[in-house]
């Protein structure tokens, strides 16, 4: 019985080390419906996002405010700025050609392949999420 205190320790210190040695979720990531991929890479202090691929390789922001905008096309698109926030967790911005309309963001890498993005109306509680697939 005595040692079986030490094992939990040693369980959870390799636990929480493991998971807090993720790779980072720099890399591409296949969005939850599978019609875009989202490359994320290291910009400044945080991180970035564009759309790397969509399937519908000729799509417009149509859906933009600013009609200046609504022609520009999808594909390579910036849509994702975050800035670290915790261990795996990033917070910012996205941007969602769906509507239009920009949402706070936070990025939760659950794993080495698996991220979940929760987007919120900003200064509220109304919030969508989304798992992503990293793409090997």
């Amino acid at each position: 019985m005595r040692g079986l205190p030490r094992v939990a320790l040693v369980m959870a210190v390799t636990l929480l080390t493991s998971v807090a040695a993720l790779a980072g979720p720099a890399g591409k990531w296949r969005v939850g419906d599978g019609t875009a991929v989202i490359s994320i890479h290291n910009c400044g202090a945080g991180l970035c996002g564009s759309i790397d691929s969509i399937s519908d390789r000729n799509a417009k922001d149509e859906n933009n405010p600013n009609p200046a905008q609504r022609s520009r096309a999808l594909l390579g698109l910036p849509i994702l700025s975050l800035q670290k926030s915790g261990d795996n967790l990033w917070s910012g911005t996205i941007y969602n050609a769906k509507d239009g309309q920009n949402y706070s963001a936070r990025l939760s890498q659950k794993s080495d392949t698996v991220v979940t993005l929760e987007g919120c109306v900003q200064d509220t509680n109304i919030c969508g999420e989304d798992q992503w697939t990293r793409l090997r």
